[in-house]
Parts: structure tokens; C-alpha cells; sequence
């Protein structure tokens, strides 16, 4: 959509100026008179762009703030308008910012809220969307997006803590790999030639490194290139429905990161269910936007065989121990909360529960993954510098 820029005369007899966003020059003209500004000057503002814009997606975190200074003004009993107008101006990002003032312009325009964001999918996604439509119609708006800033805020940190525990492996990992293939590119071919001028067999251990050395000397790009060609194959299979199920169901299973990653998707699939249905969100509804938050396809089919059951009357408790994806424990508090009609209390319960037991995965894994990483590098070191030394080892000995 386009940009205007404007200056004009307002009501007080001082000059303004400032850029919105509409259809069309009419469309922003209409919109200059409505707010009682008389134009001076309109013109479209053009870009330059060396690359063509590819379709930003807002950042967890952004929306977070977002939500929550909204709740705040809300609260404090600012108009919609001027709540979305204020926070338009003061956004940094600019595609976020476009995004909001679209969605403040569709509001003076007749949209409810949860309308005018749904047309926004890169910002508000579908839970967001039906947490708003909620809160419209129950009036109470400013308590919904509360809540709505407290889960992102959870969600987030949950994300940061997985991140957070897979950086330090990768960086080993990375550095480790970097530093053996350096190895065998620069350091074992001196040493080759070495071994090759002082004549006889050398041991088997220091022909495989001698023999792995030229391998990668010869075709380390095309180790590059495989590597990377293998990345995206494996990306772009994931992203279809046949490889997604595999890739995912090979994760959960897993022995030590597939009990993390199941710990993960309960809480989240708790928090987000809790948070739907105390908001007032149809438990159906609730149950299939939480499909689609799940971030697994495993799990997300077994919320979508739930939310069948539950559409043919049955309990949410039943179908779910049905899946053989819940642990029990989980299965059994949501049938209690079902019993005593204190769902929404009792997910937000498991949901706790199963962020501490993340908490705790992540530490215990870290515990873990430090002295494996350790032991296999140094066998790796070792194995190369043994395959080095062994022969000058036997050479000296010949000669003594």
C-alpha cells in the first residue's frame, strides 16, 4: 500500500506535516479532511530499493512490547484510535509500523479490532486474532491483551532458553569441525611428505588420516557444496507434509532432546489452550489454533484427533490418552479439571509445571552434552596426533 506525504494547515493555524499510509491520493485526502487538516502539499512518497522487499515477519518479542503498552493504554482509558495511533508512531520497525497504522486506518473506517488485525498475518497470527475478537465482544479488551502479553512473554522466554542451551554444543561443534578440517588441509600433508621422504610402511592408522587429508584437500569444496545442497534438500522436505512427520517424529524419539522437545509442546500446548479458553475462546476453536501453535507435526495431529473427539461429545481427557503423545500425568490433571470445570485453571498448572521441568531438561542436557562433546574431541585429537607420531616414534627406534 502506498505512503503519502503531506503538509498541511490544522485548525490552530500552525503547519504539519507527515506521511500515512492509504488506498490511494483520495483516499489520503479524505482522511487529511476527516482529521480537519487543510492540505497544502500531497505527493506519494517512492522508494528505492536495490532489492526487491521480501515479507518481514514481526518478531515475538516487538509484538510482546506491543501488547502489552496497548493493555497499558487501554487501561488507562485512551481512545482505540489514538491507543494504535500513538503506538504507530513510536514503533521503530518500519514494516511494523506500516502494519499498525493499517490497522488503525481500517478501525476509523468501520473494522472491529480483531478484523483489521486479521488482514495483518505476518504481525497477528490466528491466536491473537481470536483472543482480540474475544475480548471486543466480552468488553473487556484490555484484560485479553493483558493476558496475551503475559503468554508471547512466556512463549519467548521459553524459545530464549532453547536457544540459549543449543548455542554453546553448535559453537563447539562449529569451532571443532573448523579447526580438524584445518588440520587435515594444512598440517597433514607437511607431515606426509615427511613420512613419504623417510621411506617404509607407515602404521594403517596414519595411512587412513593421510588418506582422509587428501580426500579433503582435493574435494573440500564439493564437501561444501554437498553439505550445503543437503541443508536445503532437507529444509525444503521438511516443509512438506510427508517429510515434516518424519523429521519431527525422528526428533521426539530421540533420547535425551526428544523428552525436551516433549516437554516443550505440553507446555505450550497447555499455556496456549489455558490462555484461549480463559479468555472465552469455543474450546473447538481453542483446540485447533492450538494445533496449528503446536510446532510439531506429531503433536499437532494428535490436538486435531482431540478436537474430533471432542466435536463428537467426547471428553478432552479420553482422545488425548487415545494419542499415546501426553504423558499421563498430564491425562489425568485435564480429566480432573474437566471434572470440576476448572479446565483453564489446570492446564495453566501443567503449564508451570512443564516450564520448570524444561528449565530443568535444559540444564540437565547441558550437564550431559559438555563432557560427550569433550570426549569426542579429544578422541578425534588424539587419533590424529597418534597417527602423526607413530611413525616418527618408529623411525627413532630403527635408528637407535
Amino acid at each position: 500500500m502506498p505512503s503519502f506525504e503531506w503538509k498541511g494547515r490544522v485548525r490552530s493555524g500552525q503547519v504539519r506535516q507527515g506521511v500515512l499510509v492509504a488506498d490511494n491520493r483520495a483516499a489520503a485526502e479524505a482522511m487529511l479532511r476527516r482529521d480537519q487538516i487543510m492540505v497544502q502539499n500531497l505527493r506519494e512518497k517512492r522508494e528505492i530499493r536495490l532489492m526487491p522487499r521480501l515479507p518481514q515477519r514481526v518478531g515475538a518479542k516487538r509484538l510482546a512490547i506491543f501488547t502489552r503498552q496497548f493493555s497499558v493504554m487501554l487501561d488507562a482509558g485512551l481512545p482505540l484510535v489514538q491507543c494504535l495511533e500513538i503506538l504507530g508512531e513510536q514503533e521503530e520497525n518500519k514494516a511494523f509500523r506500516s502494519m499498525i497504522q493499517q490497522v488503525r486506518q481500517d478501525v476509523e473506517q468501520g473494522s472491529s479490532l480483531a478484523d483489521a488485525m486479521a488482514r495483518q498475518p505476518k504481525a497477528f497470527d490466528e491466536l491473537f486474532v481470536h483472543m482480540v475478537a474475544a475480548g471486543e465482544a466480552g468488553g473487556i479488551l484490555d484484560i485479553i491483551l493483558q493476558r496475551l502479553s503475559a503468554y508471547i512473554e512466556k512463549v519467548v522466554k521459553l524459545k530464549s532458553q532453547v536457544k540459549s542451551a543449543l548455542i554453546y554444543p553448535t559453537a563447539v561443534i562449529t569451532i571443532a569441525a573448523g579447526v580438524v578440517f584445518l588440520i587435515l588441509k594444512f598440517v597433514i600433508p607437511t607431515f606426509a611428505q615427511l613420512f613419504a621422504g623417510l621411506g617404509g610402511e607407515m602404521p594403517w592408522i596414519t595411512r587412513v588420516v593421510v588418506g582422509a587429508s587428501r580426500f579433503v584437500g582435493r574435494f573440500f569444496i564439493w564437501i561444501i557444496l554437498v553439505f550445503i545442497a543437503g541443508g536445503i534438500a532437507l529444509n525444503r522436505w521438511h516443509k512438506t507434509e510427508r517429510g515434516k512427520r518424519v523429521i519431527d517424529n525422528f526428533l521426539l524419539r530421540i533420547p535425551v532432546i526428544g523428552m525436551m522437545l516433549r516437554k516443550i509442546a505440553v507446555a505450550r500446548f497447555c499455556r496456549t489452550l489455558s490462555t484461549l479458553t480463559t479468555s472465552g475462546v469455543p474450546i473447538l476453536d481453542g483446540l485447533e489454533i492450538t494445533a496449528k501453535t503446536a510446532g510439531n507435526a506429531i503433536i499437532e495431529d494428535a490436538v486435531l484427533a482431540v478436537r474430533k473427539s471432542v466435536e463428537e461429545g467426547k471428553t478432552i481427557s479420553e482422545p488425548l490418552a487415545e494419542t499415546k503423545v501426553f504423558p499421563p500425568m498430564v491425562v489425568q490433571m485435564i480429566n480432573v479439571g474437566e471434572q470440576t470445570g476448572a479446565l483453564d485453571q489446570m492446564l495453566s498448572k501443567i503449564a508451570d509445571f512443564y516450564e520448570e521441568e524444561v528449565d530443568t531438561a535444559v540444564e540437565g542436557m547441558m550437564k550431559l552434552i559438555e563432557p560427550i562433546m569433550i570426549a569426542i574431541l579429544g578422541v578425534i585429537i588424539g587419533v590424529i596426533v597418534t597417527s602423526m607420531y607413530l611413525p616418527l616414534y618408529q623411525v627413532i627406534t630403527k635408528i637407535g
